[in-house]
């Protein structure tokens, strides 16, 4: 991904774990707690089979809008 691509994404990744900070449910891995942007920089490579910086130009919409799908379905 171009470089402002992947600075656009990484703020929505911020906004995203700002968003979802003590909304994740709990988990047995997690005692202290989840941390919720990098369970959203997870989902991410998870879904996209890369690391943001490395997914394709034109995925670029397809992140953002999967981001915005983590926000209203926190997991």
């Amino acid at each position: 991904m171009n470089k402002e691509k992947s600075a656009e994404i990484w703020r929505k990744i911020q906004e995203a774990g700002d968003f979802l900070k003590n909304k994740l449910p709990d988990h047995p891995n997690h005692p202290k707690g989840r941390n919720s942007y990098a369970h959203v920089a997870i989902c991410i490579k998870n879904k996209f089979k890369a690391s943001y910086k490395d997914i394709e130009d034109n995925k670029f919409d397809e992140v953002i809008n999967y981001i915005e799908f983590l926000k209203k379905n926190p997991s």
